[in-house]
């Protein structure tokens, strides 16, 4: 059984647990960080506790890339790498107390494949990292 949030397009293991590949999915619907990530920062504190850190690809999003993403009174520090895995983003919440990494569904994601990756990826008996789920998912033009 997974968590979902359906308006976010995000799914998570309930039985968040280090022992997993991945914690769960997102499919945002666009590469626009300015309008993506306060949406999932609320999502992911209602679920998760106070996110405090994101860690993201560079390459997988539009400029600019913001240092901070806010909404409301929450205030998350962004980290934007070249060496952050594609598809991945690593929360971190609480003062570094618990960390789980989300694989990233493209936007252009067909709905029956972006579907098959959110519950795989919120599956702790998956063992599938995020290039493999990627790797599965097809496009819509």
């Amino acid at each position: 059984m997974t968590s979902t949030t359906t308006d976010m397009r995000l799914r998570l293991d309930p039985n968040s647990s280090r022992t997993t590949v991945l914690d769960g999915a997102w499919w945002p619907r666009s590469k626009n960080a300015a309008d993506e990530l306060p949406r999932l920062v609320d999502a992911l504190g209602d679920a998760r506790g106070e996110i405090t850190h994101m860690l993201l690809n560079a390459a997988e999003w539009d400029l600019p890339h913001a240092r901070r993403a806010a909404t409301g009174s929450r205030r998350v520090n962004l980290g934007w790498y070249t060496s952050q895995p594609a598809g991945l983003i690593t929360v971190v919440s609480e003062f570094g107390r618990d960390r789980f990494d989300l694989l990233v569904v493209p936007p252009d994601a067909s709905p029956a494949s972006a579907d098959a990756a959110l519950t795989a990826a919120a599956d702790s008996n998956n063992k599938r990292r995020a290039p493999e789920l990627l790797a599965g998912i097809e496009h819509v033009s």
